[in-house]
């Protein structure tokens, strides 16, 4: 542990997760057969090839062209909010994009390798089992500044408790 306000130094996990609707603007969701979160519902999402040089666009881009075979263009993709969990499960950290899918999907994805996919009207994503920062604070979040921008520091070292500071958001422009 660094003695710089009791950070704990883990490495860090670049992921993203993509937001998709359908019409109706119910959420996709994938309940989760592999760590992380077995057996929780997320979002589409996947681990940035940093090796590689991948921007998040393109890894959001090619994790939702592999799970579910919808290919994006980068302007398809709105950057809704980073996000970084310090000390997720206390054995790393991540630092994630969250991207939101401007074109709605017209169909229910089959099951993936993955998990199986659902529309779930957004109302009742907290009632689902998700992650709790998910339904504590980054659902909240991006449901209050959809179409704008937020960057939050969720610290999770604690396995019992977490706190969390909202670094800097902006709500969606006002239409013309």
């Amino acid at each position: 542990m660094s003695a710089e306000r009791g950070r704990v130094n883990l490495p860090h996990k670049i992921t993203t997760l993509v937001y998709l609707f359908n019409a109706r603007g119910d959420l996709l969701l994938l309940e989760r057969k592999r760590k992380p979160n077995a057996g929780l519902w997320s979002p589409i999402g996947g681990k940035l090839d940093a090796a590689s040089g991948e921007s998040p666009h393109e890894c959001a881009r090619r994790e939702v062209r592999e799970e579910i075979g919808v290919s994006l263009h980068p302007r398809d993709l709105h950057l809704a909010g980073i996000v970084a969990e310090h000390g997720y499960e206390g054995d790393h950290h991540w630092l994630m994009f969250l991207f939101e899918c401007k074109q709605p999907l017209t169909a229910l994805p089959p099951p993936h390798d993955e998990g199986r996919f659902d529309f779930i009207p957004c109302g009742r994503v907290g009632e689902l089992a998700i992650p709790r920062t998910d339904r504590e604070v980054i659902w909240p979040l991006f449901q209050q500044y959809r179409g704008g921008f937020f960057s939050v520091k969720i610290d999770c070292a604690s396995q019992d408790k977490f706190s969390w500071e909202l670094e800097e958001a902006w709500p969606a422009p006002a239409s013309i």
